[in-house]
């Protein structure tokens, strides 16, 4: 738009200090001729100015006027369009209830009307879910204003329910700023917050949860029952108990960590009458439950190569305390060597296997033969011990097929394999000659033996599809594999490694002593100390070590269900529970032997149930973005202070079906920018926009107003006027 400004300006043709001096010396040479001391006719003194003096005085005015220069100046103006933004809030706290369809129905009616006000401009800026950092409305808006002059900004409008969590403490803005907010002042609302939450707890422990159930808002039920809610508490989908705790209290809860791996815990609050939303009454809680230190006794039945490497491998574990027992000198030796100058501890037999059996996590026999050492009463407690839930692992030598061995004592009952002894004699039983240890079929899919590196591979159809490259070994055992399973073969498709439960236990067999040669890298050397780890593991029921298992996991929303099995069959459909009730089926897809995985989104916050017919596993989904869930009001606290400062105003919407949309006024600048609506905002009433008057000069035209052809004749004529005056 062009504007045409017209005005009187001034030109000098001389300094202006010379034209000041012409100024002070017209002025003394008028004065003795306006200061004329005279008489009148009655012959009293007066001042009275000579004739002609005044003409005199125009004669010097029109001379400097001159020198001046007046001009009249047109200027021409491009005046530019102010420019107005409104802010949106696409945030989830904004899409609770009916904010959404008010905040739309709002936006769409303050563009109608600032499309019929002239010179205005409104830019509207979406601002989306900021992640897990809150409404990020001002980050928003700064980078809105980086592309608006200063100049040209006529206000700020944010449609949001006022839950803003990026406000800075002085925000640069210099026009009015106001709040449109949905619904009406007064909304409540309860909420849990966690105030500690341990991330771990030892297994066999509780662990206490601090947390307090907060009411926000005024209490419109205050005196009735204000002080106390009821809280319900679920641990991995068990029926809940319901507590009594008080209000804006802090309330401690003691939950058991039974067994290894995740526990899920979700608390849920009563809803509260009449608050916005029960979204932020429940949350969820995951706890990994670990186990403490553990304790191992370690019995080597004699010195020997390998011995070492059964040492460093729990020794390296700082979690791991060690007994160990090497048997130097067995009860038939008897050289008459006196007791006195025998540096060796005796056996504690009786203090190891009756006294103190139970309090060991597992027990490992290296090359033990039973030579008298352990009578059958002791044995009988290992065999119980493992099936009360407790853990042996075995590994043998020439002395498994011997007299000596275990398996002929109360202790066989429970080992998955028994040498064979139909053979002739115990020599026939060993088999000393090269080979590698092949893991077998059922052993790829088993997690003690699935992708271990160097071992052979199969196709999906179960086919040997490459050799092993670790070294080989040069000494197994032929024995005949009872029960468990058997995830490794020595040559001769004999087992090499048994694995089986027996009870609430778990019993590990390594038919061979030559594991120690991969330590040594012999011939390439192997695993070793990851298998051994993880046989070691997985008979203390390490949880991700569980041949047969479901497990579910949540990560930046989406539900990953893992199911392991040895069955080669399809895996079935798996079957999702989320935490508003709903269920679903998916396929599973393989992705390996043994292990197939579900995924799907998960943005609901709460406990997540999935189950494959056999077996449920759970998970805990958090709010997506805690910090917007944390007070679901609308609310004109966070952003008053900025409202104030800047002469905004503050409205809200209302309940009705149709918003409460305040009128748009252009208001100058310095003026009042609200105004019309009741106590609080309330009411519609209007808010104005600056009106800043910003433009660029397209052109300038200047027309002197006493040129030197008009200026020389008029102060000529008025000379010449005073000079005839004066004369007379």
């Amino acid at each position: 738009m062009d504007q045409a400004l017209a005005g009187i300006d001034f030109a000098p043709v001389i300094p202006l200090w010379l034209l000041a001096g012409l100024a002070v010396l017209a002025l003394l040479a008028l004065a003795p001729a306006l200061l004329r001391l005279s008489r009148d006719a009655a012959g009293a003194r007066r001042w009275q100015p000579a004739r002609g003096a005044w003409l005199r005085a125009l004669a010097f005015a029109a001379l400097l006027l001159a020198l001046a220069n007046p001009r009249l100046v047109e200027e021409t103006r491009q005046m530019r369009p102010d420019i107005a933004l409104l802010l949106v809030d696409r945030s989830a706290s904004a899409g609770l209830n009916a904010r959404p369809e008010q905040i739309t129905a709002a936006r769409d009616e303050i563009e109608a009307r600032a499309r019929r006000l002239p010179d205005l401009e409104l830019r509207t800026v979406e601002v989306p879910e900021g992640g897990n950092q809150g409404t990020r409305l001002f980050t928003a808006m700064e980078r809105a204003l980086a592309d608006i002059p200063r100049a040209r900004l006529a206000g700020v409008m944010a449609l949001t329910d006022g839950q803003v969590h990026d406000v800075p403490p002085a925000p640069a803005l210099d026009a009015p700023f106001h709040q449109i907010l949905p619904g009406q002042p007064g909304e409540v609302d309860r909420r849990i917050r966690v105030i500690e939450a341990p991330g771990f707890g030892i297994v066999g422990r509780p662990v206490e949860l601090r947390v307090v159930v907060e009411d926000l808002g005024a209490r419109p039920d205050a005196g009735r029952f204000a002080g106390a809610a009821r809280l319900s508490i679920r641990r991995d989908g068990q029926p809940p108990r319901v507590e009594s705790v008080p209000v804006g209290r802090e309330h401690r809860i003691s939950v058991p960590i039974e067994r290894g791996g995740q526990t899920v815990v979700e608390l849920t609050a009563e809803t509260r009458a009449g608050e916005v939303s029960d979204l932020n009454n429940r949350t969820v809680i995951a706890i990994n439950g670990v186990r403490d230190r553990l304790r191992v006794l370690l019995v080597s039945g004699e010195p020997h190569a390998g011995q070492r490497t059964w040492r460093r491998l729990l020794k390296a574990d700082p979690n791991v305390d060690l007994v160990h027992f090497t048997i130097l000198r067995p009860p038939e030796k008897d050289d008459l060597t006196p007791l006195h100058e025998l540096a060796l501890i005796a056996f504690p037999v009786r203090e190891l296997f009756q006294v103190k059996l139970r309090e060991f996590d597992l027990i490992v026999f290296d090359r033990f033969g039973n030579r008298g050492l352990l009578p059958p009463v002791y044995l009988r407690n290992i065999a119980d011990y493992v099936r009360g839930g407790g853990a042996l692992l075995l590994s043998v030598g020439p002395e498994f097929a011997g007299p000596t061995s275990l398996a002929a004592t109360p202790l066989g009952q429970i080992l998955p394999a028994r040498p064979q002894v139909g053979l002739g004699s115990a020599q026939a039983a060993l088999l000393e000659q090269p080979f590698r240890p092949f893991v077998t079929e059922l052993g790829a899919r088993h997690p003690v033996t699935e992708n271990l590196p160097g071992a052979n591979s199969f196709t999906p159809e179960g086919a040997n599809l490459a050799e092993a490259t670790w070294g080989r070994w040069y000494r197994a055992l032929r024995a005949d594999a009872r029960a468990g399973s058997t995830v490794m073969q020595g040559p001769g498709d004999s087992p090499l490694m048994v694995l089986d439960r027996v009870g609430e236990g778990r019993v590990a067999l390594v038919l061979s002593d030559h594991i120690w040669l991969w330590s040594r890298g012999h011939d390439g050397g192997g695993p070793q100390g990851e298998l051994l780890r993880r046989i070691a593991h997985w008979t203390m029921k390490e949880p991700e070590l569980e041949e047969e298992d479901l497990t579910a996991r949540i990560d930046r929303g989406t539900l990953t269900v893992t199911r392991r099995s040895l069955d080669p069959a399809a895996a079935p459909e798996i079957t999702v529970t989320a935490p508003d009730g709903s269920i679903t089926r998916h396929p599973a897809e393989l992705r390996g032997a043994g292990r197939s995985v579900m995924e799907r989104p998960a943005m609901q916050a709460g406990v997540w149930q999935a189950g494959d017919g056999r077996r449920t596993a759970f998970a805990a989904a958090e709010a997506p973005n805690p910090m917007e869930v944390a007070d679901l009001r609308a609310d004109a606290t966070p952003l008053a202070a900025l409202v104030a400062a800047t002469g905004g105003a503050t409205r809200w919407l209302g309940t009705g079906a149709a918003p409460l949309v305040p009128e748009l006024r252009r208001v100058a600048i310095g003026r009042d920018a609200q105004g019309g609506a009741g106590v609080g905002g309330t009411g519609a009433g209007w808010i104005g926009l600056r009106r800043n008057g910003d433009h660029s000069v397209t052109g300038i035209t200047a027309l002197p107003l006493l040129p030197p052809w008009l200026a020389l004749p008029l102060v000529l004529g008025l000379a010449l006027l005073a000079w005839r005056r004066e004369g007379r």
